[in-house]
């Protein structure tokens, strides 16, 4: 046995329990009576993460239905600000060095999926394109977010948990620890995943390993850490 899985095996028998534990949240008493204040941002709930491309797989596909029943319910709760940050990239992208081509602008794949694009109030949805993995780095985020003031509280879903999840949090977060404001940033931890691709198979094909589960659950952890609310599911 390495140091390193030696040493670890203590944390990760405290990170299972940790996640074990995560409260129940509550998106009734999230929203209470100033809908107004709270943002709903799906990340990446597009095909080209759930149903199609290179970068489709189950665990991603699996969160649509429950990505779509959280804006059922939270649109019947009165919240409006309803986003969707979304890969839409250009053919030249450097991401395309560290992950195959996926998502470009004008194809399937950068679509959002048929689960949020028939839900009847669809039309009311705020779509920002993304050419990385940041939903606020050369998009109109910062913006749409600058023109309504009164959002304090930010509940992000989607995919991937330690990619554009981990990314939308934390810049939420320590943007709002830099400027003093006052902001909740929840993330509901059953409405959000991440890929598995096994040591075997990343062997087999020359790539890197990237175990879905431990990702997902220390990427959780680190968020909370930092001050992002982790709540087991809402």
């Amino acid at each position: 046995m390495s140091t390193l899985t030696a040493q670890a095996a203590p944390f990760l028998e405290y990170l299972e329990q940790w996640y074990a534990a995560l409260p129940a949240g509550d998106l009734a008493a999230i929203v209470g009576s100033q809908p107004e204040r709270v943002a709903l941002i799906s990340v990446d709930i597009i095909n080209g993460f759930c149903k199609e491309g290179p970068l489709a797989g189950p665990r991603v596909g699996a969160l649509a239905a429950p990505v779509a029943d959280i804006f059922t319910r939270a649109y019947a709760l009165g919240v409006r600000n309803l986003v969707l940050t979304q890969d839409t990239h250009s053919p030249d992208t450097p991401e395309f060095t560290a992950y195959p081509p996926h998502c470009l602008a004008g194809t399937t794949e950068s679509e959002t999926v048929v689960e949020l694009r028939d839900l009847p109030f669809a039309e009311q949805f705020v779509t920002i394109p993304k050419n990385s993995l940041s939903s606020h780095l050369g998009t109109n985020f910062g913006a749409w977010l600058a023109e309504r003031p009164q959002i304090d509280s930010f509940i992000i879903i989607g995919d991937c948990t330690d990619l554009c999840i981990y990314s939308a949090a934390m810049h939420l977060r320590l943007e709002a620890n830099a400027l003093n404001l006052a902001r909740r940033v929840i993330v509901p931890a059953a409405s959000v995943d991440t890929f598995d691709t096994p040591v075997s198979i990343a062997r087999e094909l020359g790539i890197m390993a990237h175990d879905g589960d431990l990702h997902h659950k220390l990427f959780l952890h680190h968020m909370a850490q930092n001050g992002v609310e982790v709540v087991g599911g809402l």
